[in-house]
């Protein structure tokens, strides 16, 4: 279908037929030109050009920010006036917030002073706050309005809305007082006072929280949009559910990356350089390089012990990948638990308790695996001389210390990590698994000075 798609538009475009273009354009969903948009990004410009205003302002939206960078440098000025305009508020503002410098004092000035005082004043918040992403468009009525007058408001300013699902109860200086459900307005008697069906459940966002709470308020509450106040709970705004699950997006794909040990890619992976590429991982390659230094210092220090006991090197990639796997699981765990609400700062000790429980289970299971491995190893191949029920107690017992301490690091580093104000998600698996290679040497050859002093060693 999508194959066909791009054909019959390749024809249209060899065949000069603009006419015909437009027309088949304005027919199709936003997703089919936007999907044309990506398989032909060398006529991106012109599909816009194209498309009747509406349609072109609902298909800019969509793109991602590279694609909307590039067709704002070859638009023409009219034709990019009236996107600009047109684009709703909130969406004009992540656009304005990626541009840098002129580009950005290019589009202002297309603006009329109404709009340009409102964008700036937009960009004026955070970059990561709730206000870089509301919308200044909603319809807000008086406690004392009937509901009569109410309906006639929102048919007067409700085009203009970015949603007339609910609407907004303030009093005379402004303060958010209740949201109501645009079915409770019209089920009522006209002559109602709106206040009469206000219940004072309301739920509302600050504007100077950060968006990823805004996400965790959007998933316990079934709204299609939240209302924005500031201090003094003055309504300034609204956030809608479509913003939500572009930033919860945007979220999720820079910790992923970010988890794998990189730094968050800003566009998509195919229109980033090789060089941008190059310099988003080159700086974690470089940490975790050091990190593995210190491994190597690690088994310097146990080298004599290596030296007499040659069998104790087989077993090391076993137990710094056992520990590392471990720190790894437990990382991705609670990162995503942290991502999603589920845990907070608050609750590290009782992750501790059930980490520490999971680590010696984790971790004794493979030790009995390992023990019995050497088991059968030696009496199939005999490799470990008369000493390899203490062989195979140095194994199993380094497995369920490296494993314990693999999962106490990875899901304890996230949570420091957001007790100092960083990102949990740099908490990566390629870093704590390096953290737990350098332990995991410590406590193997720890516990083999333990079992085999005045032995082997």
């Amino acid at each position: 279908m999508e194959e066909l798609l791009v054909d019959e538009v390749l024809e249209l475009l060899e065949n000069d037929s603009d006419r015909q273009l437009k027309t088949y354009l304005n027919e199709l969903n936003i997703s089919d030109v936007e999907h044309l948009i990506d398989e032909l990004p060398q006529h991106a410009v012109k599909f816009i050009e194209t498309l009747s205003i509406k349609r072109a302002v609902n298909v800019f939206r969509i793109l991602d920010f590279p694609t909307q960078e590039r067709i704002i440098k070859k638009l023409q000025n009219n034709k990019l006036t009236e996107i600009i305009r047109a684009l709703p508020p909130d969406d004009r503002t992540a656009l304005l917030g990626e541009l840098k410098g002129d580009a950005v004092k290019k589009l202002l000035i297309l603006l009329p002073d109404k709009d340009r005082i409102e964008a700036l004043h937009l960009l004026g918040y955070e970059e990561d706050s709730v206000g870089r992403m509301m919308t200044p468009d909603f319809i807000a009525v008086k406690i004392e309005w009937t509901v009569s007058r109410v309906l006639s408001h929102i048919r007067r300013y409700g085009k203009n809305s970015e949603t007339i699902d609910v609407v907004y109860v303030i009093d005379k200086d402004g303060v958010l007082l209740d949201d109501i459900r645009i079915r409770e307005i019209l089920l009522a008697d006209p002559e109602v006072k709106i206040g009469e069906l206000t219940d004072n459940r309301l739920i509302a966002l600050k504007v100077n929280d950060p968006q990823e709470e805004a996400i965790q308020v959007f998933k316990m509450n079934n709204r299609v949009a939240l209302p924005v106040i500031d201090d003094q709970n003055v309504l300034l705004g609204i956030v809608t559910i479509d913003d939500i699950l572009w930033i919860a997006h945007e979220e999720y794909s820079e910790d992923i990356q970010k988890m794998g040990g990189t730094q968050a890619l800003d566009e998509p992976y195919l229109d980033v350089s090789v060089f941008e590429l190059y310099k988003k991982r080159v700086i974690w390659l470089i940490v975790l390089f050091f990190g593995e230094l210190l491994t190597i210092a690690a088994m310097s220090n146990f080298e004599h012990e290596i030296a007499k006991v040659v069998i104790l090197a087989t077993f090391i990639p076993l137990i710094i990948s056992s520990g590392g796997n471990s720190g790894s699981q437990a990382a991705t765990l609670i990162i995503q638990a942290m991502a999603l609400g589920e845990v907070t700062i608050k609750d590290w000790w009782d992750v501790m308790k059930r980490e520490i429980l999971s680590g010696i289970f984790l971790g004794s299971t493979l030790c009995l695996l390992s023990f019995s491995v050497i088991l059968a190893w030696h009496f199939i191949m005999p490799s470990f001389s008369e000493h390899y029920i203490l062989i195979g107690l140095v194994v199993g017992c380094s497995l369920i210390g490296v494993v314990l301490w693999g999962t106490l690091m990875g899901s304890m580093l996230p949570l420091l990590l957001k007790k100092l104000g960083a990102d949990p998600a740099a908490s990566s698996t390629p870093f704590v698994a390096t953290l737990v290679d350098v332990t995991g040497l410590i406590i193997y050859f720890s516990f083999a000075m333990l079992f085999l002093k005045g032995i082997l060693l």
